[in-house]
């Protein structure tokens, strides 16, 4: 029987997974008028996810026959995935009672992803990442076609679904081909057998990895699922699916590259700079064509992938220390335009046109303020997350004698200026709409909006703190 110490590591999922069933089991036998409850059963279920990821702070180590780990990275990772669950969870209650769709398999299916993305977050091994995959995986699959009624919302989980298991098959493969190459999955004992294994079986084991993850993270040319998929799918679970999964997806990344692959990383990070300067310009100058602000949110969220290639490529500590920086600025912003799609959108999301936001300024000038927080965070101005976390990875990059793949960020964030300053103009510039009278912000709402908006320029004034804990993160990598 394993130790009290193993459960103890594992205690954001247990509980996470506790609640998710827990809500299942009793959504039968909740009366409609009193579904609110469940609402309230998956938010303290993050809450106190959230909270026992204090538990393997304190008990470091390896878990469970050393399938999971609990290092720095995890814990951060971990703290950073729970934090979008809640917030999610909070931000889709009045969301899903609008819509007419308060069920708690909603927030089983949230929780559930949860706890495969905390796995991925910290899997000791090739087979455990993959189990994390695949619960994840399902759960957002389903939650990706929750509106039933709504044909883009099945079609988004259709193509999500085909999409995801090819990708899923892919990076099965790539494990497989490891394996017959070196005997192991343990990801700490992989460099030493990579040295005298077949270069061919490594390469193929590899590459087959790398199209999987790069899948989940969107980098190009993997990314054809996302804007549809992110357009169709309810808000919140756009918000959750563009953050959360990517995080945990650049996790398992990150130790294959950096714990598995080290020894031999200037053949793959050859493949990480193409990747990156492609992600960055598809993602961009897609974007540059939306009118919708979900398939334009999309299409940045790619973008954002490729800046955060960059400090891949530049295989240092300070890229991984940049990269972590990066995702949890990015998943304020996210988070938090996301959620003001969903409080705009209206009955059905009929209002997700950039159009339809003009005059937000003046109907719903918290509401402005806070989106053009998020969006010139995206550009990367001074004094929010956006303009240190690019600096961050500017500055990896640069230490790395990447000087071109740098130059290609700054034109790439100088193209992204013209869309976010384009809803921003419509918001500020353009006579209110009278057929779209104000909304009232739900409380839920209100609390995710300012925490989101309230971290996101935090971390562009302090953000030391969380970058020396990155650097932290970083160095237990190796």
């Amino acid at each position: 029987m394993p130790p009290l110490e193993d459960y103890l590591r594992a205690a954001p999922e247990i509980v996470a997974a506790l609640f998710g069933v827990i809500i299942m089991v009793a959504d039968p036998f909740v009366a409609r008028e009193r579904r609110a409850v469940l609402a309230r059963a998956g938010v303290m279920g993050a809450g106190l996810a959230l909270a026992a990821v204090l538990l393997p702070a304190q008990y470091t180590g390896e878990a469970f026959s050393r399938l999971i780990v609990v290092d720095d990275m995890s814990v951060f990772l971990r703290l950073l995935i729970y934090g979008v669950t809640l917030l999610v969870i909070l931000a889709s209650a009045d969301y899903l009672e609008r819509e007419g769709r308060q069920m708690g398999e909603y927030y089983a299916l949230v929780l559930f992803a949860a706890v495969g993305m905390g796995v991925m977050a910290s899997a000791n091994e090739l087979i455990t990442a993959f189990v994390g995959l695949e619960v994840s995986s399902i759960s957002t699959y389903v939650l990706a076609g929750f509106r039933r009624d709504a044909p883009r919302s099945n079609e988004s989980a259709m193509k999500y679904f085909l999409l995801g298991s090819f990708a899923t098959a892919f990076f099965l493969y790539g494990v497989a081909m490891t394996y017959g190459a070196t005997g192991t999955t343990w990801l700490r004992d992989l460099p030493a057998q990579i040295r005298t294994a077949d270069p061919l079986l490594i390469t193929l084991g590899f590459g087959l990895m790398f199209v999987g993850l790069a899948f989940k993270i969107s980098t190009v040319p993997f990314h054809v699922w996302t804007p549809d998929v992110y357009e169709g799918a309810p808000s919140p679970v756009t918000a959750l699916l563009s953050t959360a999964p990517k995080a945990a997806a650049m996790a398992v990344a990150l130790r294959i590259f950096f714990t598995a692959f080290g020894e031999v990383g200037s053949t793959w990070m050859q493949l990480i700079w193409i990747s990156a300067v492609l992600t960055m310009f598809v993602g961009n100058l897609a974007a540059l064509a939306q009118t919708n602000v979900k398939r334009m949110l999309a299409y940045s969220s790619i973008a954002h992938v490729g800046y955060l290639l960059v400090a891949v490529a530049a295989q240092s500590a300070l890229g991984v220390a940049a990269v972590l920086f990066y995702l949890a600025a990015y998943a304020l912003m996210k988070l938090g335009a996301f959620t003001i799609v969903a409080h705009l959108g209206g009955a059905g999301e009929r209002r997700v046109e950039i159009e339809d936001y003009a005059g937000l300024g003046w109907q719903h000038p918290a509401v402005a303020f806070c989106l053009s927080v998020y969006l010139m965070s995206l550009m990367g101005l001074p004094l929010t997350a956006g303009f240190l976390g690019k600096v961050y990875l500017l500055d990896a990059a640069l230490k790395s004698d990447l000087v071109w793949l740098v130059v290609m960020a700054v034109i790439n964030t100088l193209i992204s200026a013209y869309y976010y300053l384009r809803v921003v103009r419509v918001m500020y510039f353009s006579e209110p709409r009278a057929e779209w009278p104000p909304v009232p912000v739900p409380l839920a709402v209100g609390v995710v909006l300012l925490l989101t908006a309230a971290g996101t320029l935090y971390l562009g004034i302090f953000p030391s703190d969380v970058m020396n804990w990155a650097a932290q993160a970083a160095a237990s990598l190796r």
